[in-house]
């Protein structure tokens, strides 16, 4: 069995140490391949290569940048069908879906190739007649990447992307539950010609990476996307080495349901929303509340649609839901509804392994009603297939209960009345907020949660100024 190794100064080589794991598939817990897993040593490579190449890629041009980038786009879209083969093959989801990623992991590489040309800077007018003032922006420096597998092409791309544009060089550790559409990544920039050294993949144990990354004064920034748990143990450390953070963490999304809407339109559409990825999305509408007067006719509604929903392989026509990520993950959901039913919930639909699947960590998706503010699942981020359901008074009673939680990265309300979506988007304390809508975030839209969901923002103008320094030149005695 083939081998796919780290990718290092432009070159794949194994871990230092000559360790490996296996890959295995979630949907049949077959073996894919072996990955060269490596650890800190390994980091401390990539973080040699990522210097010494940083010398001379700050250097360059953003056109010069963004030939490259486009180049890396133009790869991506014409190798689709193979990439997005693969990411159903590691990560379960379904076809559909795996093409639509890759299509928004192009689109950042095009987009942020736009974007590097636009860091533009200012002139500011000073109170002195003889005194020059600007501000300029420059590529930070090395950068640590570290991705989580939900989404395996986005999310590495939207760091990598930005970074790159800046002028930045990348050390990347992607999951190694998901490091194959990694792999297509670095195919692309390479493809496209980016130098050795610019992009470095390490495939290794989360700590040890974490820690070189923190240690290295080379290193100027860590950008994460993962549990806020390890959010923290990275801020900890940044605040010994004063190493800047991004962080994408974890997200509880409050869905208030306003009973002006079409009642059963709504919920056609929450039994997909809810259950992209199988659950498994930060921004995931997680917690619905449901306005008294409409919750029974909610509920009978969006359980008669997540019934339909069809579980299996990625690759089969008509799956909407594919296997968790692991069967950690299956485990830790499953235990969260047991305790659900033990606070006296009632499942309304799901809940169970599939009855035609006997391999692969599938869960039927499920719907649990009759949960108040102090459930587990209220409490709890869940990252799987259920859809709670809760109930609530008035607007006043569905802002407290929403923002009640320690989380704040997404949030969504549907009404057709127009004053009460202005005061519930006011209100919501989230970072992003949906309006009638379930997808309120883009390539050029800033994504950054508040609270215990992270710091900073990934995409947009934003996501590229993450990686820059801003300088300010004042240049005096002009006469």
């Amino acid at each position: 069995m083939s081998v796919n190794k780290q990718f290092i100064n432009g070159v794949w080589v194994d871990a230092v140490d000559g360790h490996e794991i296996s890959l295995v598939n979630p949907a049949t817990e077959e073996v894919l391949s072996r990955i060269s897993f490596g650890n800190g040593k390994d980091a401390i490579l990539a973080i040699d290569a990522a210097d010494a190449a940083f010398k001379t890629w700050s250097k360059t041009t953003p056109y010069y940048r963004a030939e490259i980038l486009k180049k890396a786009a133009n790869y991506l879209r014409e190798n689709l069908d193979k990439i997005a083969h693969d990411m159903v093959l590691e990560s379960g989801k379904p076809l559909l879906e795996a093409r639509g990623e890759w299509t928004v992991a192009a689109n950042l590489f095009e987009w942020y190739a736009e974007e590097g040309k636009r860091a533009y800077g200012k002139v500011i007018p000073t109170n002195r007649v003889d005194k020059r003032s600007s501000v300029i922006l420059q590529p930070m420096g090395v950068i640590g990447v570290i991705t989580a597998w939900n989404f395996p092409a986005y999310n590495p791309a939207r760091a990598w992307a930005a970074a790159l544009a800046a002028g930045c060089t990348v050390v990347a550790k992607p999951s190694e539950d998901t490091p194959l559409s990694a792999y297509h990544l670095v195919n692309a920039l390479s493809a496209a010609g980016l130098p050795p050294g610019v992009l470095n993949l390490v495939i290794a144990e989360a700590s040890p990476v974490g820690d070189a990354m923190l240690h290295d004064k080379r290193v100027k920034k860590i950008s994460f996307t993962g549990s806020t748990r390890v959010g923290k143990i990275l801020m900890d450390g940044a605040s010994r080495t004063h190493t800047k953070l991004s962080l994408e963490l974890g997200g509880n999304a409050p869905v208030v349901i306003f009973d002006d809407v079409d009642v059963d339109e709504v919920a056609k559409a929450a039994a997909i929303a809810r259950f992209r990825n199988n659950g498994q999305v930060c921004v995931a509408p997680q917690r619905f509340y449901i306005h008294k007067n409409i919750y029974d006719q909610f509920a009978e509604s969006v359980k008669k649609y997540v019934s339909l929903l069809k579980v299996g392989s990625g690759f089969e026509e008509g799956v909407n839901v594919g296997p968790l990520i692991t069967g950690k993950q299956r485990d830790s959901v499953f235990d969260l509804l047991e305790k659900t039913r033990i606070e006296k919930a009632e499942v309304l639909t799901g809940g169970h392994r599939p009855h035609h699947l006997d391999k692969g960590y599938f869960i039927q998706p499920a719907v649990v009603a009759n949960l108040n503010q102090s459930s587990t699942l209220a409490r709890h981020e869940i990252f799987g297939p259920v859809l709670p359901l809760f109930r609530f008074d008035d607007l006043e009673d569905a802002l407290h209960k929403a923002n009640d939680t320690e989380y704040g990265l997404a949030a969504y309300a549907f009404t057709n009345n127009l004053k009460t979506a202005i005061k519930v988007s006011e209100g919501l304390e989230f970072g992003i907020v949906g309006i009638n809508e379930w997808a309120p975030h883009g390539t050029e839209l800033p994504f950054g949660g508040w609270k215990y969901s992270g710091q900073g923002h990934e995409s947009g103008s934003e996501g590229l100024y993450e990686y820059m320094e801003k300088k300010l030149i004042s240049i005096g005695g002009i006469v």
